[in-house]
């Protein structure tokens, strides 16, 4: 297979919309630690808090790991086309072959982000368990929990 211009530069949008969404996870999350820190500023120190905050603290690396693999696999995708242009066919290749991998990378990190944060929210949702619940399925909870 020849790898023409255009292979790497298929790639381009998806990276693209992947760093944007990764953009969009960091500032969510940014909100997230600037209610958190004023929640403990105001002198809310209890355990679930400080778990949250130890939690967010682990996710923004990975998010900042998630980024940095992004802009590798950019960075990688550009040389390679600047190398087909030069007509250096097997460095083009190994730095597509660079790209993929470190886009790849990314993905495997984010899922890892995505993991936590649903366990994250698994477990402030278990602080509302104890709340009535009226739907069928909160009927049935109760009629087992009871026994």
């Amino acid at each position: 297979m020849e790898l023409t211009i255009n292979i790497p530069a298929l790639l381009f949008p998806a990276i693209s919309l992947i760093m944007l969404a990764y953009t969009n996870r960091f500032l969510a999350l940014a909100t997230l630690v600037r209610s958190l820190k004023a929640k403990y500023e105001e002198g809310e120190k209890n355990i679930g808090l400080q778990n949250q905050i130890k939690n967010l603290r682990y996710r923004l690396r990975l998010i900042k790991n998630m980024q940095a693999f992004g802009v590798l696999s950019f960075a990688s995708c550009l040389f390679c086309m600047f190398f087909i242009y030069l007509d250096w066919n097997i460095i083009a290749e190994m730095l597509f072959a660079m790209s993929l991998i470190f886009f790849m990378i990314s993905l495997i990190i984010s899922l890892i982000e995505i993991q936590l944060s649903t366990k994250a929210l698994e477990l402030e949702l278990s602080t509302l368990e104890d709340l009535d619940d009226e739907s069928l399925s909160g009927f049935i909870k109760k009629k087992f929990n009871r026994d």
